[in-house]
């Protein structure tokens, strides 16, 4: 029976709400989800390392650091002792950057009670392991369920209770399929809805993670373009054809590719790559204006996790032999000084392929190299 029949039958039932929710990260987007779980009632408390974050959010309900004059729902404690962060805790977000996952997991491995269901609600693959974030999380943690919580989600928009919906992810057992209403997806979900934040529940937690990585690649390519003058045309081009490579790479590691279509794809994909609130689009469209690496921002150092991604997306690309033109483009311009236009000018004028993967066809480019 699939998930979709057992959900809609249980569907008169609630699940029951996790009590106590430990947010691990202090950064934008963990405040965000932090003040999301306290609207829905329940009980938060933050982890952080930075001690001035952790006393702001806790005394004064604010985090000038990340999202500075914007007040946060009341209640929410913050610490900055990993054992007093999960004692208690029925539920954990880690909010951290991809790159910290691990050793983030080695911290919290001590204090996490069993069968604890952990989400990550950073979005990546593992440089070198080519390890997905939940195959990470899951090799670290042992016996706790690891999912992921993912979306078309601005900080911001969040905090202020804008309607936002997000996709919660984890694999379901074969007691889930029986009992949905205890399934840690479905649970967590409940505990974090509210008037203006909507879960949806997947059991496809390999396709939302692919989703999640790929999507911030794209959005540097659309912001390379965007920087280097074109318009609409360019862009949408670019999000199509980068959620089709996002459901390829998904399709070959066992995810599917209609949950690419959904918020954790789709959604996120058109989300990032229309604003330069994100990170992704804001890096690539100064690289388009011609800015080195080193000037963007400011000058400040600004993690942007598209620009990790993009080395171990392609990495795994490469080792399962799949074909991502627009990632490799993007690669290829990050870490091997690519000229930009000469980049792009050679993308568009790749073999003429169909678009159904059903048709196999390719055709030279009459402006092409040869295929």
């Amino acid at each position: 029976m699939s998930v979709s029949k057992t959900v809609e039958r249980a569907s008169a039932a609630l699940a029951e709400p996790y009590r106590r929710i430990a947010v691990i990260g202090t950064g934008s987007w963990g405040t965000a989800l932090a003040s999301v779980a306290r609207r829905a009632g329940r009980e938060v408390i933050m982890w952080g390392r930075d001690a001035e974050t952790v006393r702001a959010i806790h005394e004064r309900a604010e985090n000038p650091k990340y999202l500075p004059e914007m007040a946060l729902p009341l209640g929410i404690e913050a610490t900055t002792d990993m054992a007093e962060a999960l004692k208690g805790a029925e539920a954990v977000l880690i909010v951290t950057p991809s790159e910290t996952l691990r050793d983030v997991c080695r911290q919290m491995k001590p204090h996490l009670a069993p069968r604890v269901p952990v989400a990550l609600c950073a979005k990546g693959i593992e440089a070198k392991t080519g390890l997905l974030l939940g195959e990470v999380a899951a090799s670290e943690l042992g016996d706790n369920p690891v999912g992921a919580l993912s979306g078309p989600t601005f900080a911001k928009e969040t905090v202020l209770a804008h309607p936002t919906a997000a996709t919660v992810a984890f694999d379901f057992s074969y007691q889930d399929r029986l009992d949905p209403r205890n399934a840690p997806a479905a649970r967590l979900a409940i505990s974090m809805s509210s008037e203006s934040f909507r879960p949806y529940i997947s059991d496809d937690l390999v396709g939302v993670e692919i989703g999640g990585a790929v999507k911030n690649v794209i959005a540097i390519a659309c912001g390379m373009m965007s920087g280097a003058g074109f318009a609409e045309n360019t862009r949408a081009a670019l999000i199509t054809r980068g959620m089709d490579e996002m459901k390829t790479l998904a399709e070959n590691l066992g995810g599917r590719r209609e949950t690419v279509t959904g918020l954790s794809g789709a959604g996120d994909l058109t989300l990032t790559c229309s604003s330069t609130t994100s990170r992704n689009m804001s890096l690539g469209m100064q690289l388009g204006q011609g800015l080195k690496r080193s000037e963007c921002f400011d000058g400040q150092k600004v993690v942007v996790e598209g620009e990790v991604n993009s080395v171990s997306v392609i990495d795994l690309a490469r080792r399962i032999g799949v074909t991502l033109p627009i990632c490799e483009a993007v690669y290829a311009i990050l870490h091997e000084d690519a000229d930009i236009p000469q980049t792009f000018r050679d993308l568009w004028a790749r073999p003429i392929e169909a678009e159904p993967k059903g048709m196999p066809l390719q055709f030279k480019h009459p402006f092409g190299e040869p295929a």
